[in-house]
């Protein structure tokens, strides 16, 4: 690339992360909490290493990858030093065997069948593996994540499987045409959250809620999110 527009393009992601981490304290402020109380995860989709590596060079310490394939590609090409990596899209259960160890949370458990294979793989590599629930807030059939109404039921499933541990909920909340709908999402999404860690699970700390993206990682703050997954705001739009 032309050196002028490498320079651009880290200039670009700079001001991006100054932009997103002052929304991002000013939303956890007026929600009562303190800046530090909400994690920034740099969402790493389709981004070259060498822009990965300038974002974390700001003081960036939380990665999050779609794809196993593409995290364990680019993995090598990347400072982590001290940067926590996540696992935020889809797993099949035939990939579990290649991310288990890899990663330091498995965000996005849909299913007890996928929580079993983590477990499984978990133990024979003599590990617990952290995980996120993923809850389908909307019920929408084009998106993974266990029925809400479901969850508690699951969640104690889930709970019981040697090898892992409950670190919290995810969730995406459906498109929304204004942000009044949006946040009822989210705050529907807190209230399960709090009653789920009221019930004090054993192998369950609920100390994770991770919603909120590009589009809407403000409100989500505001709704009582506590890590949200910023890709494009941050690198700029995704070129697939």
């Amino acid at each position: 690339m032309d050196e002028a527009l490498l320079k651009q393009r880290f200039y670009d992601i700079e001001e991006n992360y100054k932009t997103i981490m002052h929304n991002l304290s000013e939303a956890a402020i007026k929600s009562g909490r303190k800046p530090e109380d909400v994690r920034f995860m740099a969402v790493t989709k389709t981004v070259d290493s060498i822009y990965i590596n300038h974002a974390l060079s700001l003081g960036i310490d939380l990665i999050g990858e779609n794809r196993v394939q593409e995290f364990l590609g680019k993995r090598d090409e990347l400072k982590l030093d001290g940067v926590e990596k996540h696992l935020i899209g889809h797993l099949q259960t035939n990939k579990v065997r290649q991310i288990v160890g890899e990663v330091d949370m498995i965000d996005g458990v849909d299913s007890v069948k996928v929580a079993k294979e983590i477990g499984k793989v978990s133990q024979k590599k003599g590990i617990i593996t952290d995980v996120l629930v993923e809850v389908n807030i909307g019920g929408e059939e084009s998106k993974f994540g266990l029925d809400p109404s479901q969850l508690y039921e699951t969640v104690c499933e889930i709970s019981e499987i040697e090898g892992i541990k409950i670190n919290g909920l995810m969730a995406i909340p459906p498109i929304c045409t204004n942000e009044d709908e949006n946040r009822k999402f989210f705050a529907n999404m807190y209230t399960m959250f709090l009653d789920i860690k009221a019930k004090k699970l054993d192998n369950v700390s609920m100390n994770i809620l991770s919603m909120g993206m590009s589009d809407d990682y403000a409100s989500a703050v505001l709704e009582g999110s506590t890590m949200v997954r910023v890709g494009s705001s941050l690198f700029g739009r995704r070129v697939y």
